[in-house]
């Protein structure tokens, strides 16, 4: 099938995928923690406000620090990022045109010109300007972080679940038909507060370690016992809330995504009153038999709880892989085509863009893409196998990262136990787990975003666009070169990053 828009090196798509994959999980190692100690901060500096305790002055001071640090690397890390689309991804960038840029240009414009001007305020205007107006720049910094978030959300949300837009063979280009649309999408809502739920749970995470490692050392005791206090309480309604959160976005993946469900859950044949898979023999190896077998070997669930989960009915039907491969009748009735079909009304639009914009037919050629421009990426599948994320990798991401989230909401919990009702600085043991909850805390954010952008290949866009379409007509060998490159210098700022923020944990708050 001819390719319309451009014939790319295999190599060019390999590098280009491995180097957005570096830069995002390193500037999402900034991130989460950014928006998590922004709610740390501002309750401490709420608290210097209400009771007018030096104490809490302290410990606002300190934790603002730690933001600091944090926030100007992010920030860098973002930006590259961002230019990563017109560089690596230029396909795509036209493709999707003013859709994906709308929600960038907001965030940068507004968001973050936002939290930029109030973090000034908040770093220097401790003598200079009232506590209140001071309290309201600490609230606004992480409010303007916070908002800049949900609009790369809202844009990432936009690929998993593409609305609010239209074909335009004229220009060919998706086009914006409503900006509401695409900003408040169920999909892109619920992903923004799924994510900011879970940067809330590892900024605790990194709150709660901190405080332990002060009480093991026996040092700044009583910034220690404050910030365990907050830190818990915070992780533990995070937490919860992550788990709610969650929850909703297995819904909404079930009902966009059902091939990044089926690999989230071992599912290679569907049906009703499906289990819920707790663990599963899948190996990197057993790729290849979802399409062959029913199930994987040594399975342990909970009975009709995917289809809970999934259709909100403890009966209802969920499509495994081969289902979804084969065409399949939802929960709803709504019948959804094979992949053959598919594959054949995606090269129907692609031909039919073809001859629309060679002048042939322009009305007929132009009610084919109507009705068939939502298979459009289909058309450049050559096999089911091209169709079907890592199984190996979506399963067992999924089930670290909610494992650990509940390990999380038990850990809290018990710290919130003896913060209440003993005496926090005595057990070892559980400082000791406090410092474990930062590397902890980052295995699980990492996890969730590895499901999230794994599950969902091959696609750029879902149905619309495969990410070997994608990408820049730019050789392998230049990419692969600024792979290494961003490679030696994220790990350089990261290991700057580090020494830093150790460095000032070592010092600890203002005496």
């Amino acid at each position: 099938m001819e390719h319309l828009l451009l014939a790319i090196d295999p190599g060019t798509v390999d590098w280009s995928r491995a180097q957005f994959a570096l830069t995002s999980m390193y500037h999402w190692l900034f991130v989460p923690l950014t928006l998590g100690l922004a709610v740390v901060m501002g309750i401490m500096e709420t608290c210097y406000y209400r009771t007018g305790k030096e104490e809490w002055r302290i410990a606002a001071k300190f934790w603002q620090r730690i933001f600091g640090i944090n926030f100007a690397i992010g920030v860098a890390t973002g930006i590259i990022l961002e230019f990563e689309f017109g560089t690596n991804w230029s396909n795509y960038s036209w493709f999707v045109g003013d859709i994906f840029g709308a929600p960038l240009a907001v965030e940068g414009i507004l968001a973050f010109f936002m939290e930029s001007t109030f973090v000034a305020v908040m770093f220097f205007g401790w003598k200079k300007v009232s506590k209140g107006f001071h309290l309201a720049s600490t609230w606004l910094t992480g409010l303007g972080a916070t908002i800049s978030a949900w609009w790369i959300l809202v844009a990432n949300a936009w690929m998993q679940d593409p609305v609010g837009c239209s074909f335009n063979p004229e220009t060919m280009r998706n086009e914006m038909t409503s900006f509401l649309d695409v900003a408040l999408s169920p999909f892109a809502v619920d992903k923004f507060f799924h994510t900011v739920t879970s940067s809330w749970l590892l900024g605790a995470c990194f709150t709660v370690s901190v405080a332990s490692y002060y009480l093991l050392r026996k040092k700044h005791l009583d910034l220690a016992r404050k910030s365990m206090k907050i830190g818990a309480i915070v992780g533990l309604v995070a937490s919860l809330l992550a788990a709610y959160t969650g929850d909703n976005s297995a819904f909404m993946v079930a009902k966009a995504q059902p091939m990044k469900l089926a690999a989230m859950e071992g599912l290679y044949k569907g049906g009703k009153a499906q289990s819920l898979t707790a663990v599963a023999g899948i190996s990197p190896i057993a790729q290849n038999d979802c399409l062959l077998k029913a199930e994987p070997s040594q399975r342990i669930a909970i009975p009709n709880m995917l289809s809970l989960l999934a259709t909100r009915t403890m009966n209802g039907f969920v499509p495994g892989v081969q289902d979804i491969i084969n065409g399949y009748t939802d929960y709803q009735g709504i019948q959804h085509p094979s992949l053959q079909e598919k594959i054949t009304r995606g090269r129907n639009a692609i031909q039919a863009l073809k001859d629309f914009r060679e002048g042939k037919n322009k009305e007929a050629n132009r009610k084919i893409l109507e009705n068939d421009m939502k298979f459009f990426g289909y058309g450049y599948i050559k096999d089911a196998s091209q169709t079907i994320p890592n199984i190996t990798i979506t399963f067992w991401a999924f089930r670290i990262m909610v494992g650990l989230g509940f390990a999380f909401i038990l850990v809290f919990a018990i710290i919130l136990f003896f913060v209440y009702k003993k005496d926090i600085t005595k057990p070892n043991w559980l400082h000791k787990i406090g410092i474990a909850l930062i590397p902890l805390a980052y295995i699980a954010s990492q996890s969730g975003w590895v499901v999230a952008e794994v599950g969902r290949q091959p696609w750029t866009i879902q149905d619309m666009l495969p990410t070997w379409v994608s990408v820049s007509d730019v050789s392998s060998g230049g990419v692969a070169f600024t792979f290494f490159l961003f490679l030696v210098l994220f790990t350089a700022m990261l290991a700057v990053e580090v020494s830093i923020m150790c460095k000032q944990i070592k010092k600890g708050p203002e005496l």
